[in-house]
Formats: C-alpha cells, sequence, structure tokens
C-alpha cells in the first residue's frame, strides 16, 4: 500500500484529518515518484537483457541446475525458471513503484517457500537466482536508482533465505 493510501486509511479509521507529519510524507513520496517511475521503466524495458544476464551468470555458476537431475534441466524446466525470472523483476517493479514492499509480499512472497518447496525445488537455489537477477537489474541503474532498488531485491532473498 501506497504511503498516501495508509495515511487516507488510518486518519479515516481515526476520524481525523492527515496530520502535517503524514502530509509531509506524502509530499516526500509524491517528491520521489519520479526516480522511483524511471527506475521501473529501466527495468520493464530492459527485462528480456536482464533475465538473459541474469540466467547466464546463474547457469555458470551453478551448471548443476541446468544438467541432468537438476531443477532447470530440459527446455520446459529452464523456459519455466526464465519465466519465474521474469515474473520476480516485475514484482520488483511493483514495490519501488509504490515505494513499499507490501505488493512484493501480498502478490509475490506469501506461500512462496512452500510452493517450491512443494514442486521440489530448492529455495537456496532460487536465492542464488534472484541474487543474479539482482546484480543484472543493479548493472543497468546509475548508483542512486540501484541503491534505491537493492532494498526491494533483499526483501524477497532475505524471505526466502
Amino acid at each position: 500500500m501506497t504511503v498516501i493510501s495508509q495515511v487516507i486509511l488510518q486518519a479515516d479509521d481515526e476520524l481525523r484529518y492527515p496530520s502535517s507529519g503524514e502530509l509531509k510524507n506524502i509530499k516526500a513520496f509524491l517528491e520521489t515518484g519520479v526516480k522511483r517511475t524511471r527506475i521501473a521503466a529501466t527495468l520493464s524495458e530492459n527485462e528480456k537483457k536482464i533475465v538473459q544476464e541474469a540466467t547466464k551468470k546463474l547457469w555458470q555458476k551453478r551448471p548443476d541446475f541446468i544438467s541432468p537431475g537438476g531443477n532447470a534441466y530440459g527446455e520446459k524446466q529452464r523456459a519455466l525458471c526464465i519465466r519465474d525470472f521474469g515474473w520476480y523483476l516485475r514484482l520488483i517493479t511493483y514495490g519501488v513503484l509504490a515505494g513499499d514492499k507490501e505488493p512484493i509480499e501480498k502478490i509475490g512472497l506469501v506461500g512462496v517457500r512452500e510452493m517450491y518447496n512443494s514442486l521440489g525445488v530448492p529455495v537456496p537455489g532460487m536465492v542464488e537466482a534472484i541474487t543474479s537477477l539482482k546484480q543484472a537489474s543493479l548493472d543497468l541503474l546509475n548508483a542512486e536508482d540501484a541503491g534505491e532498488t537493492a532494498p526491494y531485491f533483499d526483501y524477497i532473498i532475505q524471505a526466502m533465505s
């Protein structure tokens, strides 16, 4: 939920107007809107490049994932892994746009460990995959934007660890 939604809902629950501190938080949120939109656009416009780079690095680091018996062995399994990379990148853009980790939690992390465990996908492998995705993404951003974006990746990594 965005800062704006949080302020409105909390004020309404308490039958009051937003406080000056809450209004300052909204102002700060709005002032970072151009940067958050720029980051999300860069990530979404470069999804294919980011995913290709991340998977290349992951397969180099962990060739056992794509070897016989690995969870990404075979064309179908590999395609599913690549699909998940795009899905996680999209989650990151949602968080960046909202300026909050809540969309990532609500849309993407509830039950993720259980899902991967039930599918026999090793969660530590997913952590490595998200780490590769993070690096490929941050490499396309300037230092300030990378610093703004990294915590969203770290949130997913921490949740899976």
